[in-house]
Protein backbone atom coordinates (compact mmCIF):
# COMPACT_ATOMS: atom_id res chain seq x y z
CA UNK A 1 0.00 0.00 0.00
CA UNK A 2 2.74 2.49 0.94
CA UNK A 3 4.65 1.79 -2.29
CA UNK A 4 1.52 2.61 -4.36
CA UNK A 5 1.09 5.83 -2.41
CA UNK A 6 4.75 6.74 -3.00
CA UNK A 7 4.27 6.17 -6.74
CA UNK A 8 1.04 8.16 -6.83
CA UNK A 9 2.62 11.10 -5.02
CA UNK A 10 5.67 10.96 -7.30
CA UNK A 11 3.37 10.97 -10.35
CA UNK A 12 1.47 13.94 -8.94
CA UNK A 13 4.61 16.05 -8.53
CA UNK A 14 5.90 15.00 -11.95
CA UNK A 15 2.64 16.05 -13.61
CA UNK A 16 2.57 19.34 -11.68
CA UNK A 17 6.18 20.42 -12.09
CA UNK A 18 7.37 18.86 -15.36
CA UNK A 19 6.40 19.85 -18.87
CA UNK A 20 5.90 17.17 -21.47
CA UNK A 21 9.39 15.97 -22.38
CA UNK A 22 9.58 13.87 -25.56
CA UNK A 23 13.40 13.71 -25.31
CA UNK A 24 13.39 12.08 -21.89
CA UNK A 25 10.53 9.80 -22.86
CA UNK A 26 12.58 8.70 -25.86
CA UNK A 27 15.57 8.04 -23.57
CA UNK A 28 13.48 5.73 -21.41
CA UNK A 29 12.12 3.93 -24.48
CA UNK A 30 15.56 3.57 -26.04
CA UNK A 31 16.98 2.21 -22.79
CA UNK A 32 14.11 -0.28 -22.52
CA UNK A 33 14.46 -1.40 -26.14
CA UNK A 34 18.20 -1.95 -25.57
CA UNK A 35 17.53 -4.09 -22.51
CA UNK A 36 19.12 -1.74 -20.00
CA UNK A 37 17.99 -2.21 -16.38
CA UNK A 38 15.35 0.29 -15.27
CA UNK A 39 17.47 1.82 -12.53
CA UNK A 40 17.68 5.41 -13.75
CA UNK A 41 16.83 8.17 -11.33
CA UNK A 42 13.18 9.20 -11.40
CA UNK A 43 12.07 12.34 -13.29
CA UNK A 44 11.78 14.26 -10.02
CA UNK A 45 15.25 13.12 -8.97
CA UNK A 46 16.61 14.02 -12.40
CA UNK A 47 15.23 17.52 -12.08
CA UNK A 48 16.69 17.70 -8.57
CA UNK A 49 20.12 17.00 -10.07
CA UNK A 50 19.52 19.64 -12.74
CA UNK A 51 18.65 22.20 -10.08
CA UNK A 52 21.69 21.23 -8.01
CA UNK A 53 23.92 21.93 -11.02
CA UNK A 54 22.31 25.34 -11.33
CA UNK A 55 22.52 26.09 -7.60
CA UNK A 56 26.21 25.18 -7.59
CA UNK A 57 26.78 27.38 -10.67
CA UNK A 58 28.58 24.32 -12.00
CA UNK A 59 30.52 24.60 -15.22
CA UNK A 60 32.29 21.23 -15.02
CA UNK A 61 30.46 18.10 -13.82
CA UNK A 62 31.72 14.56 -13.24
CA UNK A 63 29.30 11.64 -13.19
CA UNK A 64 30.44 8.19 -12.06
CA UNK A 65 27.98 5.72 -13.58
CA UNK A 66 26.23 6.56 -16.85
CA UNK A 67 23.85 3.71 -17.70
CA UNK A 68 21.80 5.12 -20.61
CA UNK A 69 22.61 8.76 -19.96
CA UNK A 70 19.28 9.77 -18.39
CA UNK A 71 20.80 11.62 -15.42
CA UNK A 72 23.64 12.86 -17.64
CA UNK A 73 21.12 14.63 -19.87
CA UNK A 74 19.28 16.16 -16.91
CA UNK A 75 22.50 17.65 -15.59
CA UNK A 76 23.84 18.55 -19.03
CA UNK A 77 20.77 20.67 -19.68
CA UNK A 78 21.71 22.86 -16.72
CA UNK A 79 25.24 23.61 -17.91
CA UNK A 80 26.21 26.97 -19.40
CA UNK A 81 27.14 27.18 -23.06
CA UNK A 82 30.78 26.45 -22.29
CA UNK A 83 30.02 23.80 -19.64
CA UNK A 84 31.18 20.19 -19.83
CA UNK A 85 30.06 16.94 -18.24
CA UNK A 86 32.28 13.84 -18.14
CA UNK A 87 30.46 10.60 -17.38
CA UNK A 88 32.14 7.24 -16.73
CA UNK A 89 30.51 3.97 -17.81
CA UNK A 90 31.83 0.45 -17.31
CA UNK A 91 29.79 -1.44 -19.93
CA UNK A 92 30.28 -0.85 -23.64
CA UNK A 93 26.64 -1.70 -24.43
CA UNK A 94 25.46 0.96 -21.98
CA UNK A 95 27.90 3.54 -23.33
CA UNK A 96 26.65 3.00 -26.89
CA UNK A 97 23.06 3.64 -25.84
CA UNK A 98 24.07 6.63 -23.72
CA UNK A 99 25.92 8.29 -26.58
CA UNK A 100 22.91 7.80 -28.84
CA UNK A 101 20.59 9.31 -26.24
CA UNK A 102 22.95 12.23 -25.62
CA UNK A 103 23.21 12.93 -29.34
CA UNK A 104 19.42 12.82 -29.72
CA UNK A 105 19.17 15.29 -26.82
CA UNK A 106 21.50 17.67 -28.66
CA UNK A 107 24.17 17.54 -25.95
CA UNK A 108 27.06 15.71 -27.62
CA UNK A 109 29.11 18.91 -27.54
CA UNK A 110 28.75 19.12 -23.74
CA UNK A 111 28.74 15.51 -22.54
CA UNK A 112 31.58 13.01 -22.98
CA UNK A 113 31.10 9.33 -22.19
CA UNK A 114 34.30 7.54 -21.14
CA UNK A 115 34.23 3.74 -21.21
CA UNK A 116 35.92 1.47 -18.70
CA UNK A 117 35.88 0.68 -15.01
CA UNK A 118 35.74 3.99 -13.15
CA UNK A 119 38.50 2.82 -10.80
CA UNK A 120 40.74 2.72 -13.89
CA UNK A 121 39.45 5.78 -15.75
CA UNK A 122 39.31 8.19 -12.81
CA UNK A 123 43.11 8.51 -12.56
CA UNK A 124 43.27 9.15 -16.33
CA UNK A 125 41.20 12.33 -16.10
CA UNK A 126 44.23 14.22 -14.83
CA UNK A 127 46.14 13.48 -18.02
CA UNK A 128 43.17 14.87 -19.97
CA UNK A 129 43.52 18.19 -18.19
CA UNK A 130 40.85 17.84 -15.53
CA UNK A 131 42.01 19.27 -12.21
CA UNK A 132 38.64 19.73 -10.51
CA UNK A 133 34.89 19.58 -11.02
CA UNK A 134 32.23 21.85 -9.60
CA UNK A 135 29.75 19.02 -9.01
CA UNK A 136 30.34 15.26 -8.81
CA UNK A 137 27.51 12.71 -8.93
CA UNK A 138 28.20 9.13 -7.83
CA UNK A 139 25.70 6.51 -9.00
CA UNK A 140 27.62 3.35 -9.89
CA UNK A 141 28.55 -0.04 -8.41
CA UNK A 142 28.03 0.20 -4.67
CA UNK A 143 31.07 -1.73 -3.33
CA UNK A 144 33.37 0.91 -4.82
CA UNK A 145 31.58 3.93 -3.32
CA UNK A 146 34.35 4.46 -0.73
CA UNK A 147 36.93 4.55 -3.55
CA UNK A 148 34.75 6.87 -5.63
CA UNK A 149 34.38 9.22 -2.69
CA UNK A 150 38.16 9.45 -2.31
CA UNK A 151 38.52 10.24 -6.00
CA UNK A 152 35.70 12.78 -5.76
CA UNK A 153 37.68 14.64 -3.11
CA UNK A 154 40.78 14.38 -5.32
CA UNK A 155 38.91 16.21 -8.10
CA UNK A 156 37.28 18.78 -5.82
CA UNK A 157 37.95 22.38 -4.91
CA UNK A 158 36.42 24.47 -2.10
CA UNK A 159 32.71 24.66 -2.93
CA UNK A 160 32.51 21.46 -4.98
CA UNK A 161 29.22 19.63 -4.42
CA UNK A 162 29.39 15.83 -4.11
CA UNK A 163 26.15 13.84 -4.43
CA UNK A 164 25.85 10.06 -4.07
CA UNK A 165 22.69 8.11 -4.87
CA UNK A 166 21.35 4.87 -3.34
CA UNK A 167 22.92 5.28 0.10
CA UNK A 168 19.86 4.10 2.06
CA UNK A 169 18.94 1.08 -0.07
CA UNK A 170 15.60 0.39 1.59
CA UNK A 171 17.23 0.58 5.00
CA UNK A 172 19.83 -2.06 4.17
CA UNK A 173 22.52 0.47 5.02
CA UNK A 174 22.00 -0.76 8.60
CA UNK A 175 22.09 -4.47 7.72
CA UNK A 176 25.39 -5.98 8.95
CA UNK A 177 24.94 -8.93 6.57
CA UNK A 178 24.41 -6.87 3.42
CA UNK A 179 27.68 -6.24 1.50
CA UNK A 180 26.30 -3.16 -0.27
CA UNK A 181 25.05 -1.87 3.06
CA UNK A 182 28.56 -2.26 4.44
CA UNK A 183 29.95 -0.32 1.48
CA UNK A 184 27.51 2.49 2.22
CA UNK A 185 28.56 2.52 5.89
CA UNK A 186 32.22 2.68 4.86
CA UNK A 187 31.32 5.54 2.55
CA UNK A 188 29.51 7.30 5.41
CA UNK A 189 32.50 6.80 7.70
CA UNK A 190 34.70 8.55 5.17
CA UNK A 191 32.30 11.43 4.79
CA UNK A 192 31.84 11.76 8.54
CA UNK A 193 35.54 11.63 9.37
CA UNK A 194 36.92 13.85 6.62
CA UNK A 195 37.21 17.44 7.80
CA UNK A 196 37.28 18.70 4.20
CA UNK A 197 33.59 18.04 3.58
CA UNK A 198 30.34 18.99 5.28
CA UNK A 199 27.66 16.45 4.42
CA UNK A 200 24.25 15.01 5.20
CA UNK A 201 21.79 12.44 3.83
CA UNK A 202 18.27 13.05 2.55
CA UNK A 203 16.10 9.94 2.66
CA UNK A 204 13.72 9.63 -0.28
CA UNK A 205 10.58 7.70 -1.16
CA UNK A 206 8.83 7.55 -4.51
CA UNK A 207 8.74 5.57 -7.72
CA UNK A 208 12.29 4.35 -6.96
CA UNK A 209 11.23 2.97 -3.58
CA UNK A 210 12.89 3.88 -0.27
CA UNK A 211 16.39 5.25 -0.69
CA UNK A 212 18.35 8.46 -0.32
CA UNK A 213 21.03 10.89 -1.49
CA UNK A 214 24.21 11.80 0.37
CA UNK A 215 25.07 15.45 -0.28
CA UNK A 216 28.26 17.22 0.75
CA UNK A 217 30.06 20.49 0.07
CA UNK A 218 33.84 20.61 0.10
CA UNK A 219 35.21 23.27 2.43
Amino acid sequence: MKEKLWNDVDDYFTEKLHNSDPVMEAVHQNNFDAGLPGIDVSPNQGKFLKLMVKLANAKNVLEIGTLGGYSSIWMGRALPDDGRLVTLEYKNAHAIVARENIENAGLSDKIEVIEGAAIDTLPMLKSQGWTHFDLIFIDADKPNYPHYFKWALEYSRPGTVIIADNVVRGGRVLDPEDPNGKAMRDFMDLMADDTLIDGTVMQTVGSKGYDGFAIGIVK
